[in-house]
């Protein structure tokens, strides 16, 4: 019985640019919250406005989470590319190739018909880690076509 290998790839740096971000919102947005008081102004806050003034810097952590949620998983059968809200999954006959075009943020899959699938894991900011991402998937792709 043969041990089925899986690749995984994570972008790195995206994860901790997106929780740094995501920390100084709900920061901010907690602070103007404890700071929104009744003033000289005549404007009357309530609790509820704090609250809510908590609740969109909440929504807007997560949605900036979002960027670092994006992964790849690839094996002898095909991969799985996981962006920020939308998985799709291509069997290696489908795939033409791995790319990483000169100048892009990330990677992507070149598709028949002039058509690609970006690959929003292995960006550009990872460097080393992206450029090994790259060539360890030219090669699954490459035993999976035999090409």
């Amino acid at each position: 019985m043969s041990v089925k290998t899986v690749l995984i790839v994570r972008p790195r740096r995206a994860m901790i640019m997106c929780s740094v971000l995501a920390v100084a919102l709900l920061a901010a947005f907690v602070v103007v919250a404890v700071l929104l008081r009744n003033g000289d102004t005549g404007v009357r806050f309530q609790r509820s406005d704090q609250a809510a003034m908590v609740g969109i810097g909440i929504l807007l952590s997560a949605g900036v989470m979002l960027f670092s949620i994006a992964r790849v998983r690839a094996d002898a059968e095909g991969i799985e590319v996981r962006n920020v809200l939308i998985t799709r999954r291509f069997a290696w006959s489908e795939v033409l190739s791995v790319s990483f075009p000169d100048g892009a943020s990330w990677a992507r899959l070149e598709l028949p018909d002039d058509e690609y699938h970006a690959v929003m894991a292995i960006q550009a900011v990872d460097r080393d880690r992206a450029v090994e991402a790259v060539r360890a998937l030219r090669k699954l792709h490459r035993a999976a076509t035999g090409g």
